[in-house]
């Protein structure tokens, strides 16, 4: 098993904190090295990539798995919400609304991408995929932020913004045990 096998320790620190049993949406989940490792915990995992080769690659049979091209095509999953929603490596601005949205009360969003530094490391360059400071703080409308990180990630070193938040499902609820 090589080093882009494994879970991302990041989501590995906080997966913890999912809902036992619950769904987790695996974004862009390439060859499925999340989508493993969270059905290993018992979680049900729907996990979404364009590339249906790599979507092959999760074996995980019970894994639902969902071929759509995020950029070029609707949202493909309306209405659908998850306990956990779960996005690595990965930046399309214009889905930013619908991955929170998707985010079920009580539930929580576990994102970790690249950011503006990153282009002097290695790949990716374009800015496109380039988290601005602080951008993905903007975006968590609803929810509300656990922990938040922006910096440089050693083995393999790496420019990344890291962030977990949670959507309240009330004004008495406490946010899941960390």
């Amino acid at each position: 098993m090589t080093a882009l096998d494994m879970p991302s320790p990041w989501i590995v620190r906080w997966a913890g904190a999912i809902a036992p049993g619950g769904t987790v949406l695996d974004l862009a989940c390439g060859s499925g090295r999340h989508v493993r490792y969270l059905a290993a915990r018992g979680l049900r995992v729907t996990a979404v990539d364009r590339d249906r080769d790599a979507l092959a690659q999760s074996h995980v049979s019970a894994a639902e798995l969902i071929e759509a091209d995020l950029e070029r095509a609707p949202w493909p999953l309306p209405g659908r919400r998850f306990d956990a929603v779960v996005v690595t490596n990965y930046l399309w601005r214009p889905l930013m609304p619908a991955i929170v949205g998707s985010v079920a009360e009580g539930g929580l969003l576990l994102y970790e991408t690249f950011a503006l530094g990153q282009e002097k490391i290695g790949r990716p360059t374009n800015p496109d995929f380039l988290l601005r400071p602080g951008e993905l703080l903007s975006v968590m409308q609803g929810l509300r932020v656990i922990a938040y990180e922006d910096g440089l990630a050693q083995s393999p070193e790496r420019r990344l913004q890291r962030l977990v938040a949670w959507r309240s499902s009330g004004p008495d609820t406490r946010p899941p045990a960390l």
